[in-house]
């Protein structure tokens, strides 16, 4: 039914069309007819013979043919029987889109004549196309305490047909929220909201699925539908709000691709998160949506593709503002589009003859000269001339159309050919022009396109080639002759590139020769795939393409990364802890290393390369695991030096080392002892590892403080406790001066230099001396005099012997604590201390120069000892 309603509208448009053509070719001789679009190919559109007055039996020998203004030719003529008829299915929408009338201009030249007619189709719209919203889904956040009556912009849907055809309503599903409100604007331009009807609920219902529907007007009638999703939120109840309610602004169409046009502003009462913005484009009509673009954060609109007065001269669209509770606002932007000169003039030739003979009268027509224009107003306006010199002129026809004919006789033996070259200049400031040349003698066509040897190549390149080598040569041949024939070659650049093609490789344009620009690196780039080109020299070109693979070969050429144990920013080593005590193949510490290469190159291997104790240690040869070969002995030092090396599996290897630093201990008071020899003089590798050994070591010193203390404590009491408590009693007001004989000790000293030894442990254990020569040494008078009391106030019950013992105690320690402070801190007489202090195990000499303030520290420790005596004492009265 549909079918015959659309023939029966189209014979009454073409019967109204012979009565209106008949008319009008009377009065200005040119024909008009109308049809509508999508008639098949080869349906009768008119009947030319009988509207211009030709015969239908000489139609095709006096030379009758259509010439077609543009690209396209939609129409042919038959000869047989003089109907006009489509050469393909005519889609309106897609020639003129949105215009009211569409016309196809053409004419139709009768050559024995030199006669041109204008012929005119106007192309009817018919119900071809549905409804079509431009996304499938909308969804809106709603908070449930927005207002009833607050309307929500949707995106209008779209159709191409115009008329009744065109779109004529919306419906929305059945639902006791929203309601469905379109409002028709002033420009025919309506706008479409939801509008909420009743308050929402988040607890009741969270989510509401609508359906909307846009129908059309044509029969039968076509629809389109969408999915509305409205999500129920909390609180934002302000909607954003533009500062004017329309923007306008006028643009050069030259402008460079990203010119800022102008900024939209838009506030929001709103605070925080709902205060924020985000601005959009809508009603995006034809290609105005590759050609502008705005910055969803600032609102500003710029160019986002070339801008061309000849396609659309104006803009209308919309920008929202949204904040992110879904209210949003729009106002309406007006970018008018200024004509500058930018298009050349158009020359287009239509050759009766390919030659003339010389006896052609003068006025024979040679060929017809169209011109065309895209500017506007004086920028499209053209003029046509040629040379002066030439036995030709121009003569104006039609419109846009010149005639070149012969102006005077011509003579074929004093030239035997000549190029006419016909130059349009428009009126533009500056203005542009374009020229052609028409020639009589027979050419070569371009029917050929270049044809490469391979379908595809493919070709590979080591990493790190220098600059400039070459990667494969390509060739293509062309059949053609002359400037047809000649190809080059260029390359192309494929969509979704990261860098351009042109940074990475070249190609000789006549040799075909493919160049890298840059070296390669495997790690980022293993494989490259680009076409390349081949052109010809025709008019228009052909061209064909080839694939081309280029594959990147990897090399070894990075080292091994070492990972852990990782190198210290200050120039520290990292320490590992393994104990005394741990037995063979105890796990010490794991080196890991990586490659950046990839294959052999990335097989690594680890190797011992020096150690402080050969045979101590072993390093796995693929895991990297540093452990124990062998039990700890006591010559083995605390701290162990291991060099590991890492090499990878590549030709040649590549390789890198790290030193482990492994400190062996059993016990907290001797790592601690040595704890300076294993770390940097810089800060610790690890403060929170130090602070903890310090403390763990501390509490230790308390503990065996406090065994000593309860030991010598258990010694005393079976021996005389008056003299603990005379030491107590006797303690205070005693002078410094009567503790500590200086004389007496260096007399012991050179008494017994030949007989006291410390031997190799002496740093743990207490100095033992012969007791033969010890009331001989030291008198009675030496005792009293230079030693003085040392732990107690009266050493009247204590022998000669342990007197003296107890003096020489006391005079070692604070001997070496001497050396020890003026090594770590002043180091004040270096020669003293170079001659006499020989480490933490120094021993006093017999000829010993005592520096200046020795004897402070001396009268310190003989307080500390007796202090301590004192406490004990103390602790055992309790």
């Amino acid at each position: 039914m549909a079918a015959i309603k659309r023939l029966r509208h189209c014979s009454g448009r073409l019967l109204f069309c012979f009565l209106f053509l008949t008319v009008w070719d009377a009065l200005a001789g040119r024909v008009r007819y109308s049809i509508p679009e999508e008639l098949p190919k080869g349906a009768f559109a008119g009947n030319i013979a009988q509207d211009l007055g030709l015969d239908t039996r000489e139609l095709s020998g006096r030379g009758v043919r259509l010439v077609s203004r543009g690209r396209t030719q939609y129409f042919a003529l038959n000869f047989q029987s003089g109907y006009l008829y489509p050469t393909e299915r005519i889609d309106r929408e897609q020639i003129c889109g949105r215009l009211e009338k569409c016309l196809l201009h053409f004419e139709v030249l009768v050559e024995d004549k030199a006669k041109l007619f204008a012929v005119d189709v106007e192309i009817t719209d018919i119900n071809d196309n549905a409804p079509r919203f431009q996304e499938a889904q909308f969804e809106f956040r709603i908070s449930e305490t927005t207002a009833v009556g607050t309307r929500y912009p949707l995106e209008e849907a779209q159709d191409p047909d115009v008329g009744t055809n065109s779109l004529q309503g919306y419906q929305l599903s059945s639902n006791e929220h929203f309601s469905l409100e379109a409002q028709a604007g002033a420009d025919a331009d309506g706008h479409l909201d939801l509008v909420l009807q009743k308050p929402l609920d988040r607890e009741e219902r969270a989510v509401h699925d609508l359906i909307l529907t846009a129908t059309d007007g044509g029969d039968p009638v076509r629809s389109g539908t969408a999915r509305v999703r409205v999500v129920v939120l909390d609180a934002n109840d302000n909607a954003p709000a533009f500062s004017q309610p329309v923007y306008t602004v006028s643009v050069l169409e030259n402008v460079p691709v990203g010119s800022l046009l102008l900024t939209v502003n838009a506030t929001d009462a709103d605070e925080a998160m709902h205060s924020a913005l985000t601005y959009s484009l809508r009603k995006l009509k034809d290609k105005a949506s590759q050609v502008f673009r705005v910055d969803a954060r600032t609102g500003e609109i710029s160019t986002a593709g070339n801008l061309d007065y000849e396609e659309a001269a104006s803009y209308e669209m919309e920008v929202q503002a949204k904040d992110s509770g879904d209210l949003s606002a729009r106002s309406k932007v007006l970018v008018t589009v200024i004509d500058v000169n930018d298009n050349l003039p158009e020359i287009t030739v239509t050759s009766l003859t390919s030659s003339v003979s010389e006896d052609s009268p003068p006025g024979t027509v040679i060929a017809f000269i169209n011109l065309q224009d895209l500017d506007s107003g004086p920028n499209g306006e053209v003029t046509c001339s040629i040379a002066a010199n030439l036995p030709f002129r121009l003569q104006k026809t039609l419109d846009n159309y010149y005639s070149l004919v012969t102006d005077r006789a011509l003579d074929r033996e004093r030239v035997s050919g000549y190029n006419v070259t016909v130059t349009a200049t428009d009126r533009g400031t500056p203005p542009l022009s374009s020229t052609t040349s028409i020639s009589v003698q027979l050419s070569d066509i371009n029917d050929n396109a270049p044809v490469f040897s391979q379908t595809s190549y493919t070709v590979s390149i080591p990493e790190n080639n220098p600059s400039g080598a070459s990667v494969c040569s390509v060739r293509a041949t062309d059949r053609d002759w002359g400037e047809n024939a000649r190809v080059t070659y260029s390359l192309l650049e494929g969509e979704g590139r990261e860098a351009p093609l042109s940074s990475a490789v070249s190609i000789n344009s006549e040799t075909g020769a493919v160049y890298a620009l840059r070296s390669f690196d495997y790690e980022q780039l293993r494989e490259l795939r680009f076409r390349v080109q081949a052109r010809d020299g025709g008019s228009p070109p052909l061209r064909s393409n080839v694939s081309v693979r280029l594959l990147v070969l990897d090399q070894n050429d990075n080292s091994p990364h070492i990972l852990h144990p990782a190198s210290p920013s200050d120039g520290s080593t990292g320490v590992e802890l393994a104990p005394r005590s741990s037995e063979p193949g105890y796990l010490v510490t794991k080196v890991v290393a990586v490659d950046a290469d990839s294959g052999q190159n990335a097989w690594l291997s680890y190797q011992l390369l020096k150690a402080t104790e050969p045979g101590l240690f072993s390093v796995g040869v693929h895991s990297g695991e540093v452990r124990t070969a062998r039990y700890f002995v006591d010559r083995d030092g605390l701290k162990q030096s291991l060099v590991v090396l890492v090499k990878d599996n590549g030709q040649p290897p590549l390789s890198a080392t790290v030193t482990v630093t492994v400190a062996v201990a059993d016990s907290i008071p001797e790592l601690l002892s040595d704890l300076s020899s294993l770390s940097a003089p810089a800060q610790p590798q690890s403060g929170l590892t130090l602070y903890l050994v310090i403390a763990v070591a501390s509490v230790s010193s308390v503990f065996l403080t406090f065994v000593i203390a309860l030991v010598a404590l258990r010694l005393r009491r079976w021996r005389e406790s008056q003299l603990l408590d005379s030491s107590s009693g006797t303690f205070s007001g005693v002078p410094v001066s009567h503790f500590v004989g200086i004389d007496g000790v260096r007399a012991f000293l050179h008494s017994y230099s030949q007989e006291a030894s410390l031997t190799a442990g002496s740093r743990k254990k207490q100095p033992s001396f012969p007791n033969v020569s010890c009331s001989n040494t030291l008198t009675g008078q030496n005792s009293s005099e230079k030693l003085g009391p040392l732990l107690v106030g009266d050493l009247s019950n204590i022998d000669t012997v342990d007197q003296v013992s107890l003096q020489m105690l006391i005079f070692i320690r604070a001997f070496r604590r001497y050396c020890n402070s003026n090594t770590n801190k002043y180091k004040g007489n270096i020669t003293w201390w170079t001659n006499e202090c020989k480490g933490s195990d120094a021993f006093p000499s017999p000829s010993l120069n005592l520096p200046p303030g020795f004897d402070i520290i001396v009268r310190a420790e003989v307080l500390q000892q007796r202090l301590t005596v004192s406490l004990l004492a103390n602790a055992v009265r309790r």
